[in-house]
């Protein structure tokens, strides 16, 4: 149906002295007609009517004609020229009153949800980037959009993706070991692994750390389970060091913080420690280099929405603004 018609069902008007108009629509309402008669109502007769709607007076008497054919009674009387409302040309004014005022609610509706989507935007990430890439994407999205409402999670990378995978969270950040089956995913960052200890460590005199600089040196480390902690093993292998692990956790920031207080050093996302966000640490490239790689999940049901595609371009632009040098 175009948008110029409205619905084919039966309309019961009950008038108030209980006598009931029903009427069909085999011809259909056409909404410039009832337009025209709005115009009738608001502007008091028919060569108002054209002026307000720039149209030939002999247009608007064609379409209350028209108009009046369909609903099956008068809506005006014609009294010395002049039209004036009938009860049942007042009532069927009043409906057409209340549901264009329905349709205008549609109109705003479909406008917010143009502009911002549906209104909410539930996000997940994994810790390495959930205290700075998101935040500040965050931040600048709902300056944009101060009436859209945020959930954000920061959870282990395993809890994102489940998240995601049951719709619980429209977007996700999630470490490459995370099982992608049942999820949409993109690479997000593929940032090089770098070493963090206490700026008075003795290997922060270095301008790199490789696996024989560690040898003896407590370590804070990721979980076994973790990309960059199996390549991390394969370099102390290969170059014959076993490490002295101290600390396991999952966390880039865990391993940061520890590292500022002095309690040992470690390997971390670089998006942890950049800008100075962990103070009190030397910051230096790992050789041979390792790389994080973050991915981006969306449900698998997913489908594009303007509210999502403006987060994910905040979410890209913090992530390129967000800067990192070793010190």
């Amino acid at each position: 149906m175009g948008d110029n018609a409205m619905s084919k069902h039966h309309i019961m008007l009950w008038l108030k002295n209980e006598i009931s108009i029903h009427f069909s629509y085999e011809s259909i309402l056409n909404l410039r007609d009832i337009d025209v008669f709005r115009a009738i109502m608001k502007a008091g007769g028919a060569s108002n009517a054209a002026e307000i709607l720039g149209i030939s007076q002999p247009a608007v008497s064609r379409a209350l004609a028209s108009l009046e054919s369909d609903v099956g009674f008068r809506l005006f009387d014609r009294v010395r020229g002049r039209l004036v409302p009938t009860r049942e040309g007042q009532l069927f004014h009043q409906e057409v009153r209340a549901s264009l005022a329905g349709l205008d609610r549609l109109k705003l509706r479909a406008a917010q949800i143009r502009e911002v989507g549906q209104g909410t935007l539930s996000i997940a990430s994994l810790s390495a980037l959930g205290h700075g890439v998101v935040p500040r994407a965050i931040a600048a999205f709902i300056k944009k959009h101060p009436g859209v409402r945020v959930s954000y999670q920061v959870r282990t990378s395993n809890i994102v993706r489940d998240l995601v995978a049951s719709g619980q969270a429209d977007i996700g950040l999630a470490a490459d070991e995370v099982d992608t089956s049942g999820v949409l995913h993109t690479v997000f960052t593929t940032p090089r692994a770098v070493c963090v200890m206490p700026q008075s460590h003795p290997l922060s005199q270095l301008p790199e750390i490789t696996p024989e600089d560690l040898a003896g040196v407590p370590l804070l480390t990721l979980a076994p389970d973790d990309t960059v902690r199996r390549a991390m093993n394969e370099a102390f292998n290969e170059a014959g060091i076993t490490p002295q692990i101290l600390i396991e956790t999952p966390y880039s920031l865990s391993i940061a913080i520890l590292a500022a207080q002095g309690i040992g050093v470690g390997l971390c996302n670089p998006m942890t420690v950049a800008d100075d966000m962990v103070r009190g640490l030397a910051v230096r490239i790992f050789k041979p280099a390792i790389y994080f790689r973050t991915l981006v999940l969306r449900p698998a049901d997913s489908t594009s929405s303007v509210l999502l595609n403006e987060f994910m371009a905040e979410l890209y632009q913090a992530r390129n603004a967000l800067s990192f040098q070793p010190a």
